[in-house]
């Protein structure tokens, strides 16, 4: 007996949830596909260190949330 492959059984549970299950999946998928970065390419060394750069200067400068405060507001919700 073949495995199934993985369309197939996505498909096989697909046809198995209702209405409201199947738009709810396809809203999912609608997500992950509009977030990809088409023009994505990678970064090269000078790039990253660039970043790296400008956030070392933003820490320095106090341009950060602190450890604390980031769990105070997480706790909260």
């Amino acid at each position: 007996m073949a495995t199934p492959t993985i369309s197939q059984e996505m498909l096989n549970y697909f046809m198995q949830l209702n209405d409201a299950e199947r738009k709810s999946i396809l809203e999912m998928a609608k997500t992950f596909l509009s977030s990809r970065k088409t023009d994505m390419k990678p970064q090269s060394l000078e790039e990253y260190n660039g970043e790296v750069e400008q956030a070392d200067a933003e820490i320095e400068a106090g341009d950060y949330v602190p450890h604390e405060e980031v769990m105070k507001r997480y706790l909260k919700q």
